[in-house]
């Protein structure tokens, strides 16, 4: 997979048609909201689907749809709200606010994590990554699909600099160290797949210590 500053189309497709997991689709439309001029891909997958749909022949509904239909109106009362606004941070992008932040973690020297809670599906969850300014990240690949979108600062990897408002997707076939390179932490958010896979036999001594 080769690494882009933006969305790949097949993604931003999927996130216009609602296909795409709540964690991949939080990122992209972190990406989205900092850079607005990308909207216009998924503008054109949300208007593409509409007219595949207008174009297809109406099928009968199954027996008993309507009575489907009208129990699932029958909701229950709701429940009290899971996400607590005091622990929000609102400086964030608008698809940030409102999720509840676990506390930071250490993962290495100038480097913290904390997660964005909510957005999951299987092992993939958002987290939010924070980098001081000269700091790298272990160098590692991936256990799955790794979506990240640049916050604020910015970081180079054998591919070149990502600032703000970039987006990298990364695979199993990727190994990078991203080193911040602007003069101010550089801070990220990104959906990942799995955990990293740092590798040598340094890495398997370290990995134990090093969760994302």
């Amino acid at each position: 997979m080769s690494l882009r500053r933006l969305p790949s189309e097949e993604r931003l497709l999927a996130y216009a048609a609602g296909t795409l997991s709540p964690p991949e689709a939080v990122v992209v439309a972190t990406h989205l909201a900092l850079r607005p001029e990308t909207r216009v891909w998924s503008d054109l997958g949300q208007a593409v689907g509409g007219g595949v749909l207008e174009d297809l022949e109406p099928s009968a509904l199954d027996a008993g749809a309507l009575d489907k239909t009208l129990a699932l109106l029958d909701l229950p009362e709701p429940q009290e709200p899971t996400v607590r606004l005091d622990k929000t941070d609102p400086t964030l992008p608008a698809p940030l606010r409102g999720f509840e932040l676990g506390p930071w973690r250490w993962l290495g020297p100038g480097v913290r994590v904390r997660d964005v809670l909510g957005p999951r599906d299987g092992d993939c969850r958002v987290i939010l990554l924070k980098i001081a300014p000269g700091q790298s990240t272990p160098r590692h690949t991936h256990g799955g699909v790794e979506l990240t979108c640049v916050i604020e600062g910015a970081y180079a990897t054998e591919s070149g600099v990502f600032e703000e408002g970039d987006f990298e997707e990364a695979d199993p076939s990727v190994l990078h160290q991203p080193r911040v390179v602007s003069s101010k932490p550089c801070l990220c958010v990104a959906a990942l797949d799995g955990q990293i896979q740092l590798p040598g036999r340094m890495g398997k001594l370290l990995a134990p210590f090093v969760k994302l």
